[in-house]
């Protein structure tokens, strides 16, 4: 699989990532005002973002972290949900901020909303850096979106393809077709 000179084409750059990221750090304390929100990283994807993110919350938080699989190696979503690291906190009676960096189908996210009800919650909302509308296959809340985006390939930000380009400062359209030999 080819790592250099891949054809990625810059959807959203640093600097608009940067300022769309402060922005939903202002909003998240407006809401979240005179409240200190438990923020869930979904892991791998979302790691950079949340970082960020919390440099731009104005409040008193505290993070988790939980691993899930839904694409088993694909580049594209299987649909089944796997836990492969599970909260290390209780949840119950907190305010419960999901951190996440893609929603495209929706079913890991409406599987992750269902795990944390049970878990009795005091509120539970979702922070998404990217949303994919088109590929929507069930109904999902997004309380606090970065940016809707193309029907695409996107790595960089934490985003990844095979594992690589999760350290790309930006975000971008990966053509998989040059990857795989121009299919």
């Amino acid at each position: 699989m080819k790592r250099t000179n891949d054809s990625i084409r810059i959807l959203f750059t640093e600097e608009q990532i940067k300022e769309r990221v402060r922005e939903l750090g202002e909003e998240i304390s407006r809401f979240y005002k005179g409240r200190s929100p438990h923020l869930v990283c979904i892991l791998r994807g979302a790691v950079i973002f949340l970082s960020d993110l919390v440099r731009n919350i104005d409040l008193p938080i505290t993070i988790d972290f939980m691993a899930v699989s839904s694409y088993g190696g694909s580049d594209r979503s299987s649909g089944i949900v796997k836990i492969t690291k599970d909260l290390d906190e209780t949840i119950e009676n907190k305010d419960v901020l999901i951190v996440e960096d893609i929603i495209d189908t929706g079913l890991t996210l409406k599987h992750l909303h269902q795990i944390f009800l049970a878990r009795n919650p005091r509120d539970l909302k979702t922070c998404v850096l990217l949303d994919k509308k088109e590929r929507r296959l069930t109904d999902v809340d997004l309380d606090f979106i970065g940016f809707e985006v193309p029907n695409e390939f996107i790595v960089g930000y934490g985003l990844d393809y095979g594992g690589f380009y999760r350290n790309l400062p930006f975000l971008g359209i990966l053509n998989i077709s040059e990857l795989s030999g121009g299919e």
